[in-house]
Order: C-alpha cells, then sequence, then structure tokens
C-alpha cells in the first residue's frame, strides 16, 4: 500500500505541474510539453494501480503504451503545426494565434 502512495503522490505532483504550466504559458511549446507532463501523471497512475490491483495481469501496462502512442503522435501534430504556424506568423505566442478568427 505504502508502494501505491508514492506513485500516487508523484502522479499527482506532475499532474499539477503540468496544469500550472498548461495555465500560466503563453508559448505553444510550453503548453504542448505540460500536455505531455499530464500524460505521464496519467501514465504513472495507470501503472501504479495496476500494479496495486492485480500484479500478474498487464492491463494497466498495456493502457499505458497506448496513452504513449497517442501521446506521440500528439506531440508530433502538435509540434508540426506549431511549426506552420510560426512560419507564418513569426511567433509561437498563444495570444497571436488568430488565424480562424473572422
Amino acid at each position: 500500500m505504502l508502494q501505491l502512495q508514492y506513485f500516487l503522490v508523484l502522479a499527482a505532483a506532475l499532474f499539477c505541474i503540468g496544469i500550472y504550466g498548461l495555465i500560466t504559458s503563453r508559448n505553444a511549446v510550453r503548453v504542448l510539453m505540460s500536455i505531455e507532463l499530464m500524460l505521464n501523471a496519467v501514465n504513472l497512475n495507470l501503472m501504479g494501480f495496476s500494479n496495486y490491483t492485480d500484479p500478474t495481469e498487464i492491463k494497466g501496462q498495456v493502457f499505458t503504451i497506448f496513452v504513449i502512442a497517442i501521446a506521440a503522435a500528439e506531440a508530433a501534430v502538435g509540434l508540426a503545426i506549431v511549426l506552420a504556424i510560426y512560419r507564418n506568423r513569426d511567433t509561437v505566442d498563444m495570444e497571436q494565434f488568430n488565424l480562424l478568427k473572422w
């Protein structure tokens, strides 16, 4: 039980750091990094609860692999979008992204 508490405290700290970075940052790359931190906190929760509830089965590990694959795709697409916007607008400031406004 004590091991699960360490996982949960670390995951909560990572998630809070990710939320803080998501709310306070205006840089698009920092926002993407904050989202990745939040996804890693979810991965830690999945691994911790999977190991705590049934250590012989690997359900949490399988879900963690799926989340890592989705996070890699999200990072690649997100960075490609940020790069395209940077080439057009010469900034990565979130306040300057008004391409979809009428």
